[in-house]
């Protein structure tokens, strides 16, 4: 035998191996617990430990039920593969639900023509329709909510058939008591102390409790159950026998399984798995018992009508068949449930249509389209709506119901200046653009009569305009115009066609701003409109600007005219400066600017802020425009012993203005006395006692101020210069913002002092780039060495 076909043999009992093995590792982790615990071993298991396994065993390659097969060989219950498929399933169906962050919309924004747009649904629907569909009812078997497993806590039905192994409780009460537990015989009886055994087997419930009471009655409880006796008896089942009932046939898992006696047909079937989605018949599964058929189980009919008349109760060497499928059929596009439906003898496609849900709104009902296989290829069938009622599917149809067209059959449009703009339906009364218009209520006040225009779709879904004269069509001066399907007319305002119309107020008014122009509006109207005047506004002197358009040999141009008012706090106009017009018949026209303008002598006030070693530290206002920064610190009444004029620092807006306060407290006539300007700050700190050092030093850092130490002392503090530190440009920020830097004559540097608060800065040597290393260096060196040994060996020859 060859290496290949060797290597064949082997490997389905390789994958048998490797589903044991997995099956090892998975119950090892919890065998000593399961020594002290009664729960299922499936129970003690976490979902991480569930989804390991499910990814272990896929990895392996063996199908579900083979995996299901090794387990049980190892000693696994069905009940622990039945938890364990519902868990998968139950975990299955987490992984796959969609989260909040996947259904952001990711569309690019434009707008396709109508043309594009319509292409673009029909290829979604081809698409769509391209994916695999699942057949109609195998999603039963895998829902983990739905067992189908027996409810063990209610009463025992009354037409329940006793086997062997089923325990039955007797209780006697009244003038005579008892209490027996019996267990029914392999033989099929029970046996009460002192009685001969009472057959019960193949009895209901209820037969078998009546023949109980007739033998206990003539084993000594004489009256037991009769009226007026005082004596009665109560029986009922304790314990339920188990039954084991055989699946054959196109199911996912077959075999013999082991269930409650109450277990119905479709608990066993959930637990098989199901019929096989590929072969299985979901409408033709047959319950043999004694080797007659007694009842053929249509899943549909549950499904589709929750019809449980099918789901009987089992008895023990039931054997359930599934039978293969005989058609199946496709139905696609725009139906509720697509999916692949089982059809029996008999059937239409309007039985399948049932099967579907019936159409979705949007559905072209007026046909279907059905691909069907013939001996040697396939063909096209359209159905009409007629025909769904008597056509007869056959085995790999393909159904796809189309979508209706984003078109209208009797629409027409009018928009623009109407007083109901919208869509209409182009019906007898309405076939014309007067009566169009009319339906519209008619047109608005600003229609643009001198031209109207019709977009009609041509024979060949090209676009067309139609322009004509509304105003003579609605004065039956021309022909009416006949309206056809999917016309859209248009009727402009007179403000399509004119810039848009405003005016401008400006200046010392509460809300200036840019407002649309409204017809007969007053300089007043305006300003009212604005809030108002600001307290320092100057009513006496308000301008408009307006634009003055000329016509000059068929060119428009424009030229300015300016307008001059006085009005008062109320508002009135008492003059305007204009040569044509009075006051009270001045009117603002379109994009007029109105100015507002201010008082010169109007001014709000300004403070400036003052603080630190200072007597009365605070605001202060500015009363005069020649106040200067001596007056400032006289105000605010001196300053204490402790402050260090070599620090104060002055900050205009933020920034520090370098000055020195000691000349200005000498000579308040100086340059260095500025004038106060609004929100102005003076801080005059305490002296203060250290000295920072940065830059190219060794250790930046701050040292104490000596009065004997001088720069290079403090220099020396840090650790003295680096080797890339520049020397000649170190320079010395003082306290008050001020900055003195090194001086060079010839070889000679001259250093600046250093003062209480001051901060010393040694800048750093720029960066060279282009500067060769060590090795480069080396590398240059010994090539021109070698260089020159050749020119001399050369020239020595």
């Amino acid at each position: 035998m060859r290496t290949k076909d060797k290597l064949s043999h082997f490997i389905p009992r390789i994958r048998s191996y490797q589903a044991v093995f997995l099956l090892l590792l998975l119950t090892g982790s919890y065998q000593a617990s399961a020594q002290t615990t009664p729960r299922s071993r499936v129970d003690q298991l976490s979902d991480e430990d569930v989804q390991n396994f499910y990814q272990r065993a896929q990895a392996s390659g063996l199908s579900e039920a083979q995996i299901e097969q090794a387990a049980m060989s190892q000693g696994y219950t069905l009940d622990d593969i039945a938890k364990m498929r519902k868990r998968i399933t139950a975990l299955r169906s987490q992984a796959s639900r969609p989260s909040s962050q996947t259904s952001i919309d990711k569309q690019t924004g434009r707008t396709l023509p109508s043309d594009l747009s319509r292409r673009t649904d029909s290829t979604t629907m081809r698409r769509d329709t391209s994916k695999k569909l699942r057949v109609f009812g195998a999603s039963l078997f895998e829902n983990a909510n739905l067992s189908f497993e027996p409810n063990l806590r209610i009463a025992t039905p009354r037409n329940y058939v006793v086997g062997p192994d089923d325990e039955i409780k007797i209780d006697i009460s009244g003038a005579s008591t008892g209490d027996f537990n019996l267990k029914v015989s392999p033989d099929g009886t029970v046996k009460i102390p002192d009685l001969a055994p009472i057959f019960v087997s193949g009895l209901t419930i209820e037969q078998a409790e009546q023949r109980i009471i007739d033998r206990l009655r003539k084993g000594g409880y004489q009256g037991l159950g009769a009226a007026g006796s005082g004596t009665s008896a109560n029986i009922a089942l304790t314990n339920i026998r188990s039954i084991r009932v055989t699946l054959v046939g196109e199911v996912v898992r077959p075999g013999t399984y082991t269930i409650s006696s109450l277990g119905s047909a479709f608990n066993v079937l959930y637990l098989a798995g199901g019929p096989n989605p590929e072969t299985g018949s979901f409408r033709k599964i047959s319950v043999i018992r004694g080797n007659r058929v007694i009842r053929t189980i249509d899943l549909y009919d549950f499904i589709l009508r929750a019809d449980q008349r099918d789901n009987i109760q089992l008895r023990d060497q039931d054997v359930i068949r599934v039978a293969d499928y005989e058609t199946h059929v496709e139905l696609t596009g725009q139906v509720r449930r697509p999916a692949i439906f089982e059809v029996l003898p008999g059937e239409t496609l309007k039985t399948v249509l049932g099967f579907a849900g019936g159409f979705a709104d949007d559905a072209y009902r007026a046909s279907i389209t059905l691909r069907r296989n013939t001996s040697r290829e396939r063909r096209i069938v359209t159905i009409t709506e007629e025909q769904i009622a008597s056509f007869v599917p056959q085995r790999g149809d393909k159904y796809e119901v189309g979508k209706i067209l984003e078109r209208y059959e009797n629409r027409v449009q009018v928009a623009g200046a109407v007083m109901r703009p919208g869509d209409y339906s182009l019906e007898p009364g309405l076939e014309t653009v007067r009566q169009l218009i009319s339906r519209a209520d008619g047109l608005r006040k600003d229609a643009f009569t001198n031209r109207a225009s019709i977009i009609r779709e041509r024979p060949d879904m090209d676009k067309e305009n139609l322009s004509f004269d509304l105003g003579k069509l609605m004065r039956n001066e021309i022909a009416d115009i006949p309206l056809m399907r999917q016309d859209s007319l248009t009727v402009l305002s007179i403000r399509d066609l004119r810039e848009e119309y405003y005016v401008t107020i400006e200046g010392a008014v509460n809300h200036p701003d840019t407002v649309d122009f409204v017809t007969n509006m007053s300089v007043a109207d305006l300003i009212a409109q604005a809030g108002g005047f600001q307290e320092g506004a100057k009513p006496n002197l308000i301008e408009v600007s307006r634009r003055i358009r000329q016509d000059s040999s068929g060119m428009r141009t424009t030229k300015l005219e300016i307008y001059r008012f006085a009005i008062d706090r109320n508002l009135q106009i008492t003059s305007v400066k204009r040569d044509s017009g009075s006051a009270d018949e001045f009117r603002l026209q379109p994009f007029d600017i109105v100015y507002v303008r201010t008082s010169p002598n109007y001014t709000t006030q300004q403070q400036v802020y003052i603080y630190g070693e200072i007597m009365q530290p605070g605001n202060y206002s500015i009363f005069s425009r020649e106040e200067r920064i001596s007056d400032l610190i006289k105000r605010a009444g001196g300053l204490k012993p402790q402050a260090y004029i070599l620090g104060a620092q002055f900050k205009r807006k933020g920034d520090i203005i370098a000055n020195d306060l000691s000349e200005i407290l000498t000579n308040s006539g100086s340059e260095e006395n500025l004038l106060l300007h609004d929100e102005d700050t003076l801080y005059i700190p305490q002296r203060p006692e250290i000295v920072t050092v940065q830059g190219g030093v060794l250790n930046p850092s701050s040292v104490s101020y000596k009065l004997e130490y001088k720069f290079d002392d403090y220099i020396s503090e840090a650790g003295g210069f680096t080797d890339n530190s520049r020397k000649s440009k170190a320079y010395v920020v003082y306290p008050n913002g001020r900055k003195d830097r090194t001086h060079q004559f010839l070889f000679f540097l001259s250093r600046p002092k250093v003062y209480p608060g001051s901060t010393v800065v040694v800048p750093f040597k720029p960066l060279d780039n282009n500067r060769l290393s060590t090795a480069e260096r080396l590398g240059i060196l010994s090539l021109l060495a070698t260089v020159s040994i050749a020119l001399v060996n050369i020239l020595l020859r």
